[in-house]
C-alpha cells in the first residue's frame, strides 16, 4: 500500500482518486461516527436504561469503542458491512479495487487488534454488524453486562 506523509511527520494511506464526482461526494459523505446502526443500537439501550459512554478512547490504545460500559470493561462495536468486509452485505468496489481491498483487510486487521489489546487488559469486547436488528443487539449487550457483573 502506498504511503505519504502528512504534515505532522506521520504515515498514512494515500488515497486514490475518486473514479467520479458521485463516489467522491459518498466518500465524504461517510459518517465516521454516530451512524444509523450506532443510534440505533444507542436508542435500545437507552430504552433498557442502560448508562454508557459513547467514543470511548481506548486504554493502551489509539482507538475509540462506539459505546463503552467502563466500570465492567465491556466496549460495544457497530462494524460497517463495506467498511469491515461484512462476509454477508460487504462488497468489493471495481474501481480502485486493489486499493479498497488492501484498506478493508486493513481494517479487520485493526478490528482483531483491538479486540486482541482489549482481551488482554481485561474488557469484553463485543461486535456486531450494522445489519443486526439493534433490539437484537441490545439484548446480547445486556446479558453480555449481567454475566459480566456476575463474574462470569
Amino acid at each position: 500500500m502506498d504511503k505519504t506523509s502528512s504534515s505532522k511527520g506521520k504515515s498514512r494511506s494515500k488515497t486514490p482518486t475518486a473514479s467520479s464526482t458521485a463516489a467522491r461526494q459518498r466518500m465524504r459523505g461517510t459518517a465516521q461516527r454516530d451512524t444509523q446502526g450506532e443510534l440505533a443500537l444507542r436508542g435500545e439501550l437507552t430504552r433498557l436504561r442502560l448508562r454508557y459512554r459513547v467514543n470511548v478512547k481506548l486504554p493502551g490504545t489509539r482507538r475509540t469503542a462506539d459505546i463503552a460500559f467502563i466500570r465492567l470493561k465491556v466496549a460495544v462495536f457497530v462494524d460497517g458491512c463495506f467498511w469491515h468486509g461484512c462476509p454477508v452485505h460487504g462488497t468489493w468496489p471495481r474501481a480502485n479495487a486493489e486499493w479498497w481491498r488492501a484498506k478493508i483487510e486493513a481494517n479487520r486487521q485493526r478490528d482483531n487488534d483491538t479486540n486482541h489489546r482489549l482481551r488482554l487488559g481485561g474488557w469484553l469486547v463485543l461486535r456486531f454488524w450494522e445489519h443486526v436488528d439493534p433490539s437484537v443487539a441490545a439484548t446480547c449487550v445486556l446479558k453480555a453486562l449481567a454475566a459480566k457483573q456476575q463474574g462470569v
